[in-house]
């Protein structure tokens, strides 16, 4: 059996997305305060994960979906991507909200996404709970929870997708040579 984080025959790194899924479920339902907490999932992994845990934690209403195409500090690079957009079927004002990612790196996505949070209004609290903390923060940014912490060197990308089931699966990527 495959632990969530093991070495393959190859030596590569492999990650059991479903079972740091079921380890994230216990403990953002430690985290949910029920009947004021709200989801909001960063688009695309984080979007992915905040739906399937609003189903199994049988908490009431819609997840949120944050982008953070509007606040990056590399925008003039990347451009504006044609990915999700920002959409909170909540008042933010007052609520307790834990905003979901699939995978913690520098910390530029987790602010980005704050500051378009409180676009929308001023929240009464956020944590942030992701599947994976890869390490190598650039910014002081923090998870309060994290279903497995990893060491990659910076020339791979940790990036979770998702089946046509709604089954987590990570996959590894080299980046390319400039």
């Amino acid at each position: 059996m495959t632990t969530p984080n093991s070495p393959s025959p190859s030596g590569s790194l492999v990650l059991d997305a479903e079972a740091l899924y079921r380890e994230l479920l216990r403990g953002v339902r430690s985290m949910v305060n029920p009947g004021s907490t709200q989801l909001a999932g960063i688009a695309s992994g984080g979007a992915w994960l905040a739906e399937r845990l609003q189903k199994d934690l049988g908490l009431a209403g819609a997840p949120g979906v944050l982008s953070s195409v509007m606040h990056r500090d590399d925008f003039a690079q990347r451009g504006l991507a044609a990915g999700a957009q920002t959409a909170l079927p909540f008042d933010v004002n007052g609520a307790d909200i834990i905003v979901l990612d699939d995978v913690l790196y520098t910390g530029r996505t987790i602010r980005a996404v704050l500051n378009e949070l409180f676009d929308y209004g001023r929240p009464a609290s956020v944590r942030l709970a992701v599947l994976v903390d890869r390490g190598g923060r650039e910014l002081p940014v923090h998870a309060e929870f994290a279903a497995a912490r990893v060491a990659l060197p910076a020339t791979q990308s940790l990036a979770l997708a998702r089946d046509a089931q709604g089954g987590f699966q990570f996959q590894v990527h080299q980046a390319r040579e400039a």
